[in-house]
């Protein structure tokens, strides 16, 4: 089994503008997370973005960048781009890191790219980790997700479930945003379009199950920290990086 990684880095972010080249412990958070990248089994990295001052910090280092439209929805779009600019296969398996992840454990990218090379019949695999308490069961930046028998997703959500007359948490999964697709899969997701619940829920994976896409997901074998989304998370990311 092999597979390529992509990491999705837009500029423009709405709550921490510039935030691919925020630094951390001295480097940039694009090269963190392309160096999490380099240390999986992966046979290629590569940065999509749609900035040149990301592609120019990422060439320093040493990156492979492809500059995409700056009109993407989501990084899964900007990632089909990618895809489709690098002429890769339909059966080319791509994981979906993404640029605010720099604390990613490379074990956790080799997991999920072998969870979906493990089961042809679906094209889309992601991961969670259990909620550990009531405050991140509440929290509406944790998104959550119900599972059925078969480890397939039955749904994505930014409110407390599954929630009945005694909610409990010790019952709920935290999704964690990294994916893997089959390429074919991928672009076939492209092209669809953005539904009620995707708008509502500002989650990208609905448009995918709205449209009768099976999610395969697990439990993550390491446990991954929360990305990077606003300062704080940024002052945290920088005291555990400045340690390594």
């Amino acid at each position: 089994m092999s597979y390529r990684i992509v990491i999705p880095a837009r500029y423009a972010s709405t709550r921490l503008p510039g935030k691919p080249l925020a630094l951390l412990a001295g480097k940039t958070m694009i090269e963190w997370v392309y160096q999490a990248g380099l240390r999986s089994a992966a046979t290629e990295v590569v940065i999509a973005t749609d900035d040149s001052r990301v592609l120019q910090a990422a060439e320093a280092f040493g990156a492979h960048v492809v500059m995409t439209s700056s009109d993407h929805l989501s990084g899964s779009d900007r990632i089909a781009e990618c895809c489709r600019i690098l002429n890769w296969s339909g059966e080319q398996l791509v994981v979906n890191l993404q640029g605010d992840e720099p604390l990613m454990p490379p074990a956790c990218l080799d997991q999920i790219a072998n969870l979906l090379d493990d089961d042809d019949s679906v094209g889309i695999a992601s991961l969670y980790w259990p909620i550990e308490d009531d405050q991140e069961f509440n929290d509406s930046h944790a998104v959550k997700v119900v599972c059925g028998e078969q480890g397939q997703a039955l749904y994505f959500s930014r409110s407390p479930i599954p929630c009945g007359p005694e909610p409990d948490y010790r019952q709920a999964r935290r999704h964690l945003g990294l994916y893997a697709y089959r390429n074919s899969d991928l672009q076939e997701l492209a092209g669809l379009k953005e539904n009620d619940l995707e708008k509502q829920e500002r989650l990208e994976q609905l448009r995918w199950l709205a449209n009768g896409k099976q999610i395969r997901m697990a439990q993550a074998v390491e446990f991954i920290p929360a990305g990077v989304d606003s300062p704080g998370d940024l002052e945290r990311a920088d005291r555990i990086l400045s340690k390594i």
